[in-house]
């Protein structure tokens, strides 16, 4: 019995001895009935210590060893930034923790020379068997769990050691983590170019195949667009023609052509006659204007004004750096002088008549 148990047993006695006090009295009990109650008190309590120290019996003696053995000797050691592999290569985890430990009866009472050395070997080793099968992109979370399973006390393989680990810290190079950040920035780019590409190739797709695969497909494509305006549909069928053409890279079918828009005052079907499209009308030259200019001044073809006009506004026009404008002036009015079949022979330069010899 427990030393609480014993003090409720004796308080319990007493207050039962006043209470019969109490009735005796208020009953008036017989002289006799005063000895017997005090003997009543004395044995009863007597006899409950008595059966609760049989029903007790000895106390085991691992418990006996348990109350009076020393508390555990417990010893810490720190490690800091120890790097461990990670499922990348070249991209190691930064373990950092207080490892605890504790000696154990060793068989053969092996000396241990350097607990702290076998307890951190014990951790680390724990903590590499997670670490190199997570992917370095989350070591929060792989932190988390080395601090689930290190937080345990284990034997070391000698069996020296009862080993465990807290207040782990496990972080990335700051170096590769900015890589790891930037390949996901270029993983992300990538997905999303990914499906920009795949839709411009489902739109072309649609286009081509179906919507312009010939007008007809065009039509009723515009049409289910703009249901409500078949006039409009009618209007623009000669430009669903040429955008289907372009489009399949082929020429407007002839029983279209009439509905292509042409330029005003040119008769439908004139194309048609002319066997092919409409030939481009080019932009007049300087050497056109400047034939404008001689004919309005009455210069005619084969005047020497013209040449020595031309000479004159070729060589005004190349101070202006206009050297293709200049040369066109002057392969189209610097001509040789001409002559025709009947005169005996060319006429003589310069240079020739002051060349010629008297005869002999």
């Amino acid at each position: 019995m427990t030393t609480g148990s014993r003090t409720t047993t004796v308080f319990l006695t007493i207050l039962c001895g006043l209470l019969f006090s109490i009735l005796g009295l208020a009953q008036e009990w017989p002289a006799y009935a005063w000895p017997a109650l005090a003997v009543l008190l004395v044995v009863v309590p007597a006899a409950i210590f008595k059966i609760a120290a049989v029903r007790r019996g000895s106390m085991p003696v691992d418990l006996e060893e348990q109350r009076t053995a020393p508390p555990v000797e417990r010893w810490v050691h720190h490690v800091s930034r120890v790097a461990l592999p990670s499922q990348w290569a070249d991209y190691d985890f930064m373990f950092s923790a207080t490892v605890r430990w504790y000696p154990l009866e060793a068989p053969g009472n092996d000396p241990v020379l350097n607990p702290a050395g076998l307890a951190v070997e014990a951790v680390l080793n724990r903590a590499r068997a997670i670490t190199e099968q997570r992917e370095p992109g989350r070591p929060s979370l792989a932190q988390h769990e080395l601090s689930g399973a290190l937080s345990r006390m284990c034997p070391e393989p000698t069996g020296h050691l009862q080993v465990m680990a807290e207040d782990i810290t496990l972080v990335l190079r700051e170096h590769d983590q900015e890589r790891l950040e930037r390949l996901a920035e270029v993983r992300k780019d990538k997905a999303v170019w990914e499906h920009q590409r795949k839709y411009e190739q489902s739109k072309r797709a649609y286009l081509s195949e179906d919507v312009l695969k010939d007008t007809g497909s065009a039509v009723v494509w515009w049409l289910a667009r703009n249901d409500d305006q078949v006039d409009k549909a009618v209007a623009d069928l000669g430009l669903l023609a040429q955008l289907t053409s372009a489009a399949n890279d082929t020429d407007v079918p002839v029983r279209l052509r009439d509905f292509i828009p042409r330029p005003h005052g040119e008769a439908p079907g004139a194309g048609l006659l002319q066997g092919g499209p409409a030939p481009v009308e080019l932009q007049p030259t300087a050497a056109d204007h400047f034939e404008t200019f001689l004919s309005s001044m009455g210069f005619t073809d084969g005047d020497v004004r013209r040449t020595i006009l031309a000479k004159q506004i070729a060589d005004i026009i190349r101070t202006q750096d206009q050297h293709e404008t200049a040369d066109d002036l002057l392969r189209r009015f610097d001509q040789p002088a001409r002559f025709t079949p009947d005169d005996d022979e060319p006429p003589a330069s310069a240079g020739d008549t002051n060349n010629e010899k008297p005869a002999s």
